[in-house]
């Protein structure tokens, strides 16, 4: 049963994905909305069918085989619908297909507008591309969730990964990131409508702001809460290991973030069309390109599942994505001149563009350093890796020149300034920068990087708080939302993670110890307690832990053993907002009384890496309401051109494009 209404709704989202696009073609527009609500409507049925495989433990469904067991607990029962390859990819085709209908939905009275007609196409192919892949194709198996199979009778499965089944951020950590990856599918759908209807003027970017907006915020949710998952469970003593599908989060986090600069830029003076255009696109394809490298198989992390015939088909998708936008660009490059120009380097947009291309190196290395190594694989099978040094070393400095620029584009206006009024604005910044580099001293702080770190970070914060302030004494609350001043606060979550960042890392202090019970040792001035060892059992485990304690508070790291015969070692952590005390069992004892081998890491103010990420995501709800703008569309210097322009019914006919008549 499960079986059958898992293949008929991913049928019925496959072939109502294809009618979408033929409803567009045919212009049977009231087709349209219908079809986005059947490709949603198979979506759910098809995760209804797997969910409900997984909480009765059909086994005849091959994914509930591999992956599902009378052990699991309901939580991670239900998590495991994205514990391996096929569910994942389902979870993926269902936020899709939510995001279909969202569009449809908002943009229903448009639906007869070419470019949302082309963004439609563009939306109903990316879910056929999903949905045929988790298609039963007889003799082909790409990513089936719902392939049968025969079990003996009394037959039991292992479970998800024990690493999937070990804390509650795995429930909510990857669905956070794929509506992330997978929002960015609808500014992608626009673009990519821009460039074949003509349109490529501003209207798309209005269109698709707050999408893109809310697509950066639940990445950046998604990446603060598995660097939080990491940090609370892997117990290896930190929280980004630059591990290769970490970075395929993170590089459309990178290219994302510029794009939401640089789009102000377009908006206000018509510039940097061709840039918006490919960040958008560089955009999305990194998301099918980071859904290569985690299902690809080819390469080993915690976050990677194995996968044969689904890798080729990605990265054909991701290659025919690239081929298909450069293509568009370049097609379209003599109408993508830009009106306007830079007038000044003191100027917003002139801060703008470094910031963008500061965005770009930083996403080149990160590219780089991750796919490097495959590449030297594929062409003479040698096996190398790319390490952390290599990836602080190259990421440090940029980091460093973006909190400078953080503060000063903020104060510069558009156009162009003067020196002395450059000068006068960043006033206070600049004393903001000189208390941070004193308290760092006073507190002990050392290094070169870290204290330059906690200045640009005052500088910046200063920044932010400078424009906050102005905005309130103008709008009163009003001068905390909109996408400027929304923007600030996100600028100071960002600063908050810097610090945090810059202390965690520089500051850190790592010791291994092996302890007898009632032992205790002090490690960088904190007294390390163990009292003995304690075993606690669960439906899906057993649990041995070594009940420490930490400066008086009780800690207990220690090894769960699961029921598939996964070993996971969970640290305990005693954590404040000066410093987290870490303590991972790296031995237990043969027996009472034995000593136990542990690794104590000592790490400043890692708490406010979360309490950063948090405001980060205030901001991005902040930017999200209207502040009191003009227009966004409305020229400051440039002609009119590029204006989308209006018939009576507020639908958009046409864009002025210089010396190109409006159809």
């Amino acid at each position: 049963m499960n079986i059958t209404l898992g293949v008929l709704g991913i049928a019925v989202a496959m072939a109502a994905s294809a009618l979408g696009i033929h409803a567009v073609a045919t212009r049977r527009f009231n087709w349209i909305k219908l079809c986005s609500w059947l490709v949603l409507g198979g979506a759910a049925l098809s995760v209804l069918a797997m969910e409900m495989a997984l909480i009765t433990r059909d086994f005849s469904v091959a994914y509930v085989a591999a992956n599902g067991s009378h052990a699991t607990p309901a939580l991670f029962n239900v998590a495991t619908l994205w514990a391996a390859l096929e569910g994942s990819i389902l979870l993926w085709a269902l936020i899709l297909a939510g995001y279909t209908v969202l569009v449809a939905t908002k943009f229903h009275h448009r639906l007869d507008d070419p470019l949302v007609g082309w963004a439609m196409v563009v939306l109903f192919t990316v879910c056929l591309f999903f949905f045929v892949l988790m298609f039963n194709w007889p003799n082909l198996d790409l990513a089936q969730p719902f392939r049968r199979v025969e079990v003996p009778p009394g037959y039991d499965g292992p479970g998800p990964n024990p690493l999937l089944q070990n804390h509650w951020l795995m429930a909510v950590h990857p669905p956070m990131l794929y509506l992330g990856y997978v929002g960015f599918t609808v500014p992608f759908a626009f673009a990519v409508a821009a460039l074949a209807t003509g349109r490529l003027g501003e209207g798309w970017l209005v269109a698709t702001r707050r999408w893109t907006l809310f697509a950066w915020a639940f990445l950046t949710a998604g990446i603060i809460l598995g660097a939080w998952w990491s940090w609370d469970v892997l117990g290896w003593g930190g929280y980004w290991g630059w591990d290769p599908v970490e970075n395929a989060s993170l590089l459309p986090w990178l290219t994302g973030t510029a794009y939401l600069h640089s789009v102000m830029v377009q908006e206000r003076r018509g510039m940097l069309r061709v840039w918006n255009l490919s960040l958008v696109c560089a955009t999305f394809a990194l998301t099918i390109l980071g859904t290569f490298l985690t299902r690809s198989g080819l390469v080993d992390s915690v976050h990677a599942f194995s996968a044969d015939a689904v890798g080729p088909a990605l990265l054909v998708f991701f290659a025919l994505v690239v081929v298909v936008t450069v293509g568009l660009i370049a097609w379209r490059g003599d109408r993508l001149r830009s009106p306007g120009q830079i007038d000044s380097a003191l100027s917003r947009e002139a801060s703008f563009l470094v910031n963008n291309l500061l965005f770009g190196v930083f996403a080149l290395v990160v590219l780089l350093g991750t796919v490097f190594p495959l590449i030297v694989e594929s062409i003479n099978g040698d096996r190398i890796s790319v390490g952390t040094p290599f990836f602080d070393r190259m990421t440090m400095p940029v980091g460093l020149m973006l909190l400078f620029l953080m503060a000063v584009a903020p104060v510069l206006p558009w156009r162009r300034t003067t020196v002395e009024r450059l000068s006068e604005r960043l006033a206070g910044p600049g004393w903001a920068a000189a208390a941070a580099l004193l308290v760092a001293l006073l507190v002990g702080a050392r290094g070169l990087a870290p204290l330059l770190a906690f200045t640009l970070a005052g500088f910046a914060g200063g920044a932010a708080v400078r424009q906050l302030v102005l905005a309130a004494r103008r709008q009163g609350w009003r001068g905390l939302v909109g996408r400027a001043n929304g923007g600030m606060v996100v600028h100071l979550g960002v600063v908050v993670v810097a610090v945090a960042l810059a202390a965690s890392n520089s500051y850190l202090y790592r010791s291994e110890l092996t302890m007898e019970p009632g032992a205790t040792a002090r490690v960088a001035g904190h007294d390390i307690t163990f009292l003995g060892t304690q075993e606690r059992a669960f439906d899906n485990k057993l649990v041995t832990e070594a009940v420490m304690l930490v400066d008086g508070s009780v800690v207990r790291p220690g090894v769960s053993r699961f029921a598939n015969g996964g070993v996971v070692r969970t640290p305990g952590t005693k954590s404040s907002p000066i410093r987290d005390i870490q303590v991972a069992v790296l031995d237990l004892p043969d027996g009472d009384g034995a000593p136990v081998g542990v690794r104590v890491t000592v790490q400043p103010l890692t708490l406010w890496l979360w309490v950063g990420g948090a405001i980060m995501l205030v901001g991005a709800a902040f930017s999200a309401f209207p502040g009191r703008r003009r227009s966004p569309t409305q020229p400051v210097s440039a002609p009119i051109t590029g204006v989308p322009i209006r018939e009576p019914g507020g639908h958009e006919r046409g864009v002025r494009e210089r010396g190109v008549p409006v159809a």
